[in-house]
């Protein structure tokens, strides 16, 4: 994953959507063969999703289901749901660029353990308090990365 730019941090408290409008969507992953996604999947059953997908393999390229969530999802209307955080990213600049893209599309997102919600004003603005230290980071290393190259 790629950390986001600017553009993709600075509208994380637009209000788009406003309201849950379509279908909810589940993604869950387990990080080795031996763990089972029952939990996750009843979880996100249990919250309503329409379609869930799962990825069950371990390593860095291990997404494959992640993206096709992420194509199925339709623009301004439907909201990715999650069990956890940890299930969504790797890091928080996973988490950031991917929720960031779907705000960029007007897709909603709900991480169910954490009870986070970007459809809602306060759920937007739990997410930006998380986004803003790993912004920060950063920015520090690209001014650090600058100096180094101006030295």
């Amino acid at each position: 994953m790629q950390t986001p730019s600017d553009d993709d941090t600075a509208d994380l408290l637009t209000p788009v959507p406003a309201i849950r409008t379509g279908a909810l969507v589940g993604y869950g992953r387990v990080s080795t063969k031996g763990q089972l996604l029952d939990r996750q999947i009843h979880a996100l059953t249990e919250a309503g999703c329409i379609r869930i997908f799962a990825d069950k393999k371990s390593g860095k390229n291990a997404d494959e289901e992640l993206w096709k969530a992420l194509d199925y999802l339709r623009e301004g209307v439907d909201t990715l749901v999650v069990p956890s955080l940890d299930r969504l990213g790797r890091s928080i600049q996973d988490l950031i660029a991917i929720v960031s893209g779907l705000r960029k599309r007007g897709v909603g997102f709900t991480s169910l353990h954490e009870a986070l919600d970007t459809t809602t004003p306060g759920g937007r603005l739990v997410f930006h308090v998380f986004a803003a230290p790993a912004e920060f980071i950063r920015e520090l290393i690209v001014q650090g990365t600058n100096e180094g190259l101006d030295a």
